[in-house]
């Protein structure tokens, strides 16, 4: 409803540079909003790029996430016949970044 391109675009942009398309193959679509605070698909947009907080079910405020944050995705569609498909569940945690100058320096 909200996407840029259509599948058909998608598959046509993936498959005229020579990608071969597959049955079964997943195509990612990135963030997809809506038009209201209800339907938005990022914390960044959430927050307003930082600008503004968000309180969590247990009342924590972020306006990022934080090293030992966990974030669980999970993903699936509706047909009209009332199956649904989906990918189960995504969880990832946060892990604080690299402070060793092995990782920093520019050599």
């Amino acid at each position: 409803r909200y996407l840029y391109y259509s599948v058909a675009q998608t598959i046509a942009h993936h498959s005229v540079t020579g990608c071969n398309m597959n049955v079964g193959d997943m195509l990612g679509s990135g963030t997809i909003s809506g038009p209201t605070k209800q339907e938005y698909g990022s914390l960044l947009e959430l927050c307003w790029g930082g600008k503004e907080e968000i309180e969590l079910p247990n009342g924590e405020k972020r306006k990022f996430l934080l090293d030992g944050d966990s974030v669980a995705l999970r993903g699936r569609c509706r047909a009209p016949a009332g199956y649904t498909i989906g990918f189960g569940e995504c969880e990832g945690t946060i892990i604080p970044a690299h402070n060793d100058e092995r990782y920093l320096s520019s050599n």
